[in-house]
């Protein structure tokens, strides 16, 4: 008997664009692209959101049937040019956000038309490579020794967690993967007062607990006390808990402190700690030979986390972590599901990237960056990072030169912190801090709200200050004045407004 073959489905291919359609869209995206970059100096940098109504205006019905060509050319244009703001835009001095660089848009355009996995070496050899290249050459930058590297994560947050894991299974003394924190002794990392949440956080995530991360104080220039370190150190060897790490801040959030680093390797070496570094800000300001003695003593980390998308400029989302021996990140994170198998001996194929990191799918970040580097070079990076350092010095010599601003813990990067003070003083029978820290909270939302500049805030010393953090390649000493020039302005009105009431 025969048995006569099944008919196949007919085919599906509403999804499956023709060129003409794909070459439509895409080349209004870059002509959106080019217009963003003509207009973005006479942008604001941001709008007060509550008017403009953003969700409302956003809130378009799933149509059954494809949307036309031209309302989604009027959806994307409304969103680039009405409902988005620009941390690219040159007064944009908030945070630590880098503004983009034309060669990393392209390598995020091109990564993504690709869409390789880079967790699998056979899935993305040349992309699995480029990563490589690119945590060898930071590796190599920061002073590791031959044979370090790492891989590339959404951001700092991310690499300081990567970097903490890795020394957690190194450190712990029993088998914490298998048996979990619970089964040894408390373990304790140590890190200035002054160091990133995300450092708890890891510590948090890592079971460690919140708490096993203790704050060290820090000097008058914001470092920590190598003293109080030790201290700490002992304290917790003779209460029984098994000191594992030092966490080293190379560029603080707040006011860009970088630890003296090459004295925490001391004390690290000397009692066998692991040595992490917080770079996700700072650390790429060894790209700039008049920066590099800052951060004697990174080249001795086991560990350092930073963040392409801030200091080297490109888009988001670009973290990284290198190690001096990345094979802790494998025994870290290396896991043998059956369905990854693969003989190696016979493929010739390279490193899987899902065997040192949490994620198993991974995009191609790595090409943004490496296209960054390939494009400008190292020598403009050095030289940028350096005019940013001058120009947040620039601004810090203005605002001492002003009779109605006064700065606050100057740092050797570039951010500068400040406030305004009314030239006639505060009024009778308040706090002069007190009012001055209402007063730079108040106006810092106006001068976001505001739109012609854009910075944020930071507590130093206890007092809350207006923060500019300066790492864009589009700001120069205009948008520096004009950022001064707007924060007197709409500090004489806050300031009116909060007397009168």
């Amino acid at each position: 008997m025969t048995i006569e073959p099944p008919a196949p489905p007919e085919k599906v291919d509403d999804l499956r664009w023709d060129d003409d359609r794909a070459s439509t869209l895409g080349s209004y995206a870059l002509e959106l692209f080019r217009e963003l970059l003509t207009k973005l100096p006479s942008l604001p940098v941001s709008r007060r959101w509550k008017e403009v109504g953003v969700p409302k205006r956003l809130a378009l019905e799933v149509p059954d049937g494809p949307t036309s060509m031209d309302a989604i050319k009027r959806h994307l244009r409304e969103l680039v040019f009405e409902l988005s703001m620009y941390p690219g835009h040159p007064r944009f001095m908030a945070f630590i956000t880098g503004p983009g660089t034309i060669p990393g848009v392209i390598g995020d355009f091109v990564a993504a038309f690709l869409n390789q996995n880079v967790g699998g070496y056979r899935l993305a050899p040349a992309a699995t490579e480029i990563e490589r290249f690119v945590t060898n050459f930071f590796a190599k930058e920061f002073g590791l020794p031959e044979g370090a590297g790492g891989i590339l994560c959404s951001g700092g947050a991310m690499a300081n967690f990567i970097g903490l894991k890795a020394m957690r299974d190194a450190k712990a003394g029993f088998r914490v993967r298998t048996e979990g924190v619970a089964a040894g002794t408390p373990m304790a990392i140590y890190a200035s007062v002054e160091v990133h949440d995300v450092v708890t956080r890891a510590a948090d995530m890592l079971g460690m607990g919140s708490e096993s991360v203790r704050k060290i104080p820090v000097d008058a220039q914001r470092r920590m006390r190598m003293e109080s370190l030790v201290d700490r150190i002992h304290h917790d060897k003779q209460a029984g808990v098994r000191p594992v790490c030092v966490v080293g801040s190379a560029g603080t959030v707040s006011t860009g402190s970088i630890d003296p680093l090459d004295a925490i390797a001391d004390v690290c070496a000397q009692n066998e700690l692991w040595f992490h570094v917080d770079g996700a800000y700072g650390a790429l300001g060894v790209l700039a030979d008049e920066l590099r003695p800052l951060f004697r003593g990174l080249g001795r980390a086991d560990s350092i986390a930073f963040d392409p998308h801030k200091w080297l400029y490109v888009p988001h989302s670009a973290g990284c972590v290198v190690l001096r021996d990345p094979q802790k990140l494998k025994d870290a994170f290396s896991l043998a599901p059956s369905y990854v198998k693969e003989d190696k001996a016979r493929t010739g194929h390279g490193d899987d990237y899902h065997t040192m990191g949490p994620q198993f799918s991974r995009g191609f970040q790595a090409l943004k960056v490496w296209l960054s580097l390939l494009a400008h070079g190292r020598r403009a990076y050095g030289k940028r990072i350096g005019h940013d350092v001058a120009l947040a010095r620039y601004m810090g010599e203005r605002v001492d030169a002003h009779p109605e601003l006064e700065q606050f813990g100057k740092g050797p990067l570039s951010i500068c912190c400040f406030r305004y003070v009314p030239k006639e003083g505060v009024p009778e029978g308040l706090r002069r801090d007190t009012y001055l820290d209402a007063l730079s909270e108040r106006l810092m939302t106006e001068l976001q709200l505001d739109g012609r500049v854009y910075c944020s805030n930071a507590v130093v010393d206890g007092r809350a200050v207006l923060r500019a953090c300066i790492v864009n390649f589009r700001t120069e000493a205009s948008d520096v004045d004009a950022l001064l020039d707007v924060t007197v302005e709409l500090g004489r009105k806050v300031h009116a407004e909060m007397r009168a009431a």
